[in-house]
């Protein structure tokens, strides 16, 4: 059972950066790797629905929302098994819990998710 687990989270002022992390472990088959799954970036505004943000394949393709893009980078080391959302210029309405999900089967959005963290609180406030 592949377990995800979020950091990096924290309190930003408007414009500034964060770069949340992603650590995978539990892989069941020896040389598996997080390569091997498409990771996916969430997050959860209060009040609102969770929403997709940054997405990277297992083929390395990426993909980003629009509210994000040019701003937000997704990116993924498989020899630490960690994926990374870096995210730059943040913006009030960027604040929320950010979870990190994963997914061997591909889907919309980069993959068909089964694993989950259980988030990290980004605050985007003067």
């Amino acid at each position: 059972q592949l377990q995800l687990v979020e950091s990096g989270g924290g309190l930003v002022q408007p414009g500034g950066s964060l770069t949340l992390s992603c650590a995978a472990s539990g892989f069941t088959v020896s040389g598996l790797t997080l390569d091997y799954y498409g990771v996916g970036w969430f997050r959860r505004a209060p009040g609102k629905e969770r929403e997709g943000v940054s997405c990277i394949s297992k083929d390395g393709s990426t993909y980003h929302v629009d509210s994000v893009k040019g701003r937000f980078t997704v990116s993924r080391d498989g020899a630490k098994n960690t994926a990374y959302l870096r995210m730059d210029n943040l913006k009030p309405e960027d604040a929320g819990v950010y979870f990190c999900a994963a997914g061997e089967r591909p889907g919309v959005m980069c993959a068909v998710y089964d694993y989950w963290g259980r988030g990290t609180q980004v605050t985007v406030s003067s």
